[in-house]
């Protein structure tokens, strides 16, 4: 496992490398403990100023066999080019000087009360990779899974697993996600020549106008510049139409679908998988693994010390940027 997680680096990784002092930034740990998948995914830096442009192959000639003195036509395989565009996500903070300053450690008791705008940052981009991230709607931001595999006709169809294809129409469903990251399969991206994860810039003590007057306050620049690349669709299974009103426990659809999802990784050693479910359908998952006696492919294992829900060998991650809220494929 060394090698793939040096082959995969996450956004403490990248962000380790970029620090001139070879220090880690307070702010990107702070993010990542809050949603595991932020210390899932790989990131890489694109290769264009505003996202990031893969050459994927999109056909493979067939060989010829020959007869003695026998003539073979010339091939050649076809590829297209996709690119992925990242969005800018930015916000301010600002706090009364006399306040913060009451406190006698200014700095601590900024980052304190700036925990919420972090905090939004990372519900935003999660909200965007899995739900809501769609650029035919919201040209400024970057599209997410969904929007990506939301057609039950398009060339990844075999990698979209209903769960209920028969629901009935105003029925609310959510999904369960298998993401195999990895720097030639799935991974975050950020432009050319940025830094990577959630940037701060201290603007100082500024003086702030208003109608009823003026005030001195410390502001704060918070900024990420992120986006997406699934450079290999087949790496990315999503299991969808699961209905969140008839979560049975003793229901084994979802562990069957679940089994379909890792059988179409086309290879588990060539990135790092992960399901991404959230807390409802973990909560039905967790019901399912107290039954050992019918159930034996979830298990809990102790990984970094902290106890972690696996499948099949795979780890089940809780992502509550996953809603509730779907209503059939798309």
């Amino acid at each position: 496992m060394a090698s793939l997680d040096v082959m995969n680096p996450t956004l403490l990784d990248v962000t380790k490398r970029l620090d001139p002092n070879g220090k880690i930034d307070a702010i990107v740990e702070i993010l990542t403990q809050t949603n595991d998948v932020l210390t899932d995914m790989t990131w890489l830096e694109g290769n264009l100023p505003t996202g990031h442009r893969t050459t994927i192959r999109t056909g493979i000639p067939e060989p010829t066999f020959r007869k003695l003195y026998g003539f073979v036509q010339p091939s050649k395989t076809t590829t297209a080019q996709i690119t992925d565009t990242c969005g800018m996500m930015e916000a301010y903070a600002e706090i009364d000087k006399a306040l913060a300053d009451l406190n006698g450690n200014s700095e601590a008791f900024r980052l304190s009360e700036h925990l919420g705008i972090i905090e939004g940052f990372n519900i935003k981009l999660t909200k965007t990779l899995f739900d809501d991230g769609n650029e035919a709607t919201t040209p400024e931001a970057f599209t997410g899974f969904r929007y990506r595999y939301n057609d039950s006709s398009a060339a990844n169809k075999e990698n979209i697993i209903e769960v209920n294809p028969s629901y009935s129409s105003g029925e609310t469903t959510t999904d369960i996600w298998l993401g195999g990251w990895g720097p030639n399969t799935v991974h975050g991206i950020q432009p050319k020549g940025s830094k990577a994860g959630l940037q701060k810039t201290e603007k100082g003590q500024v003086t702030k106008e208003s109608a009823a007057g003026l005030a001195e306050m410390y502001r704060t620049h918070y900024r990420w510049d992120c986006g997406l690349s699934v450079r290999d669709w087949r790496y990315v299974v999503r299991i969808c139409n699961i209905l969140t009103s008839d979560l049975d426990p003793t229901d084994t659809a979802l562990l069957t679908a679940m089994s379909q999802a890792v059988e179409l990784i086309p290879s588990l050693g060539m990135c790092r998988p992960v399901f991404y479910t959230n807390r409802t359908v973990k909560t039905a998952l967790k019901l399912q693994l107290a039954d050992q006696v019918k159930n034996s492919t979830l298990t809990m294992e102790q990984v970094g010390g902290k106890p972690v829900m696996m499948f099949q060998g795979v780890p089940v991650h809780r992502c509550d940027g996953i809603g509730l809220n779907k209503t059939g494929v798309v």
